[in-house]
């Protein structure tokens, strides 16, 4: 049953992430930028940053208390490319966030709009992100059917 509920977690909060890095490409766009997408950016890159950690979070509780037991998880190359592509992703959210968190800040003080540039280059910061994101999926299901594994 824990094993299960593990599971269930853990795929909750990759659903999560998922449709927030989602929610944030999709809003993040010259044509659609207003004051109210602004402080909606803001407001979902936290919902994301929350479920981007309850992901890891389910991630190691599945290493530390899964049926496999951490040993096993650990020593397998594909959780490896899991984590570093989950680190790297994070690491990508910083740009995005800041811009986001300075839009903000600029609009409350100024009532400017972020300029098409900068709405195009967090964008792009959010499509790699994306893109990156369908690997880990993949490392996964290659991993729970024991393939590449040692």
């Amino acid at each position: 049953m824990l094993e299960a509920l593990l599971a269930y977690a853990h795929f909750v909060t990759i659903l999560a992430v998922v449709v927030f890095l989602t929610s944030e490409t999709a809003l993040c766009r010259p044509e659609w930028m207003n004051a109210a997408v602004v402080h909606r950016l803001v407001r979902i890159d936290r919902i994301y940053l929350v479920s981007a950690l309850a992901l890891l979070a389910t991630g190691l509780a599945r290493t530390f208390w899964g049926v496999k037991g951490m040993g096993w998880y650990w020593a397998q190359p594909l959780l490896h490319l899991k984590v570093t592509l989950f680190v790297v992703i994070a690491i990508m959210s910083i740009k995005p966030t800041l811009l986001f968190l300075r839009w903000r800040r600029i609009l409350d003080e100024t009532g400017a709009l972020p300029p098409e540039s900068e709405v195009r280059q967090a964008r792009g910061w959010l499509m790699i992100q994306a893109h990156l994101l369908v690997l880990v999926p993949l490392a996964a299901a290659l991993l729970a059917r024991g393939i590449w594994t040692r």
